[in-house]
């Protein structure tokens, strides 16, 4: 492995799945109820703008898959949202980092927290971390794929209560690509701290390669069940954040 200089850092950037929260909660427990969900939501939720905007990026993207020879399910003609969905499942299948996918799953997941029917889940570690760094003075930040919105609402919504009161910024996909330099220097002018001062822990190595780039502190996340990283003994391993 190799260190990271310096030491200290004054904020932490955080991922999601695979770091402050089990593979298997987003895998088994929200896609399901995200995918099961789609064609209702967008036949109910039709007209409303945000809505609107996210069929209109997809449409895009829809067409970019076309060109690029992708085969995508064929784009609806008419009224219905079997296509819509279909390409929707499509994109799910193929764990695309889609924009409009991520802003719809997000406002279904969003429906399921009202409801109760969902709960965000962060490993037993997490929120002593995040109140510890609080208290020592650090900022707190989240980035993940998922929207802003679905990130607020699970980290709202824990056993241990409210864990957005004590964390400063959130940011997704709009930012940029998580494996792309430019990303991690826009979240850094963002929170308004030098990216040496910054500490970013994930469990993919491409986005602590892009982050480390911009000049990132950075850590490697190895909870159970996350995928093995070729170049793992690159970066400094941490099992959890009890010790970070």
């Amino acid at each position: 492995m190799t260190a990271d200089a310096p030491s200290d850092w004054s904020a932490v950037l955080l991922d999601i799945e695979g770091t402050t929260t089990p593979i298997t909660f987003v895998h088994r427990i929200l896609f399901p109820y995200a995918r099961a969900r789609l064609g209702a939501f967008a036949s109910t939720h039709g007209r409303v703008p945000v809505v609107v905007e996210a069929i209109a990026r997809l449409r895009q993207e829809h067409a970019a898959d076309v060109s690029a020879g992708a085969e995508p399910p064929a784009w609806p003609d008419g009224p219905g949202v079997d296509g819509l969905v279909a390409y929707l499942e499509w994109l799910m299948d193929r764990d695309r980092k889609s924009p409009g996918l991520k802003t719809l799953q997000g406002l279904i997941w969003e429906e399921g927290y009202s409801r109760g029917d969902l709960r965000g889940l962060v490993f037993d570690d997490v929120p002593g971390a995040l109140r510890r760094w609080h208290a020592a003075g650090r900022k707190i930040a989240i980035y993940s794929s998922g929207s802003v919105l679905a990130q607020r609402r699970l980290f709202q919504t824990t056993t241990d209560g409210d864990l957005t009161t004590i964390i400063d910024d959130f940011f997704d996909t709009s930012v940029g690509a998580k494996v792309d330099r430019g990303s991690y220097e826009r979240i850094a002018a963002a929170l308004q701290v030098a990216p040496d001062r910054i500490l970013f822990v994930s469990d993919v190595t491409a986005e602590l390669s892009a982050a480390r780039q911009a000049g990132f502190q950075v850590r490697l996340a190895t909870r159970p069940g996350n995928a093995p990283q070729a170049d793992a003994s690159q970066y400094v391993a941490v099992a959890g954040l009890a010790g970070v």
